[in-house]
């Protein structure tokens, strides 16, 4: 019978020790700057609840655009200021998935929002705050891998923000920095400007009025490439028609590349705060 000698035993205990208390640590500072962005996102944005929907806001847009609004909307519906959720589901950071687990807080009056996901060993946030863009990766919560900005990363970020809209929809009524172009009878364009910073993609709609997709040209790395957002399992929440079920594939030159596949598990409207 193998036996482990003392010394053996006390160094193992070390090394467990050490391990737990570095994971503690990671956790600990990942999760105080997480409530800093959260804390600063929502102390940048105005409420604006106050204002409500009307049909005569999209009497001259686009026929798929009208019919999106008559389907989540309803007549006199207060708009969403502030929205946070959660969410379960796959992410694929190189050939396997795995299963992840993340929160997320938007703001709408100034375009933002802040996301901490957690997959096996790596967390990840990705924030667009007051036109900045940041998005960290780490092992362990501690070993920086990623650290990305600059002005691709805010590009991706505000793309991510529009790309989410779907979850609060009044944020894509038209407004002085958001027009709808019409396309087809299953499609229209968005451009947005958030400070000097404009973005366009392009949203798909089924016959129910849902948008289903969201195409545009986002930056992987520093290189423009197609980026697909996929939305579905659209639920009623708070009088509004969102999806619950949220996709992102890169359309590369090789093919496809699927790496996030979110399941909301729970969202709310208009309470500035954490979960």
């Amino acid at each position: 019978m193998n036996t482990y000698s003392p010394k053996i035993c006390l160094i193992i205990g070390v090394v467990a020790f050490a391990s737990i208390t570095t994971l503690t640590m990671g956790d600990k500072m990942m999760k105080s700057e997480f409530d800093k962005d959260i804390e600063k996102l929502f102390a940048d944005s105005e409420n604006i609840s106050g204002n409500v929907y009307t049909s005569n806001q999209i009497k001259d847009l686009p026929i798929p655009v009208q019919r999106y609004f008559n389907y989540t909307l309803k007549e006199n519906q207060a708009y969403v200021s502030y929205a946070r959720l959660q969410h379960s589901g796959d992410f694929k950071a190189s050939k396997n998935w795995a299963s992840i687990e993340g929160e997320e807080y938007f703001t709408m009056q100034r375009p933002g929002f802040v996301w901490l996901g957690k997959v096996p060993f790596f967390s990840a946030k990705d924030v667009y705050i007051d036109g900045t863009g940041n998005l960290k990766v780490k092992l362990l919560s501690l070993i920086k891998i990623v650290d990305a900005k600059g002005r691709e990363t805010d590009q991706g970020e505000l793309l991510r923000w529009l790309g989410e809209a779907p979850l609060f929809p009044t944020a894509l009524l038209p407004s002085e920095n958001l027009q709808w172009e019409p396309i087809d009878n299953d499609s229209a364009k968005v451009i947005f400007t958030d400070k000097n910073l404009t973005i366009e993609c392009v949203f798909c709609f089924n016959e129910k009025g849902q948008i289903t997709q969201f195409k545009t040209k986002r930056y992987k790395d520093n290189t423009l490439e197609n980026f697909t957002g996929y939305c579905g399992d659209y639920r009623t929440v708070d009088g509004m028609k969102v999806p619950f079920y949220l996709e992102a594939i890169w359309n590369l030159e090789y093919g496809d590349l699927s790496y996030a596949k979110f399941k909301i598990d729970r969202i709310e409207y208009n309470i500035p705060s954490k979960f």
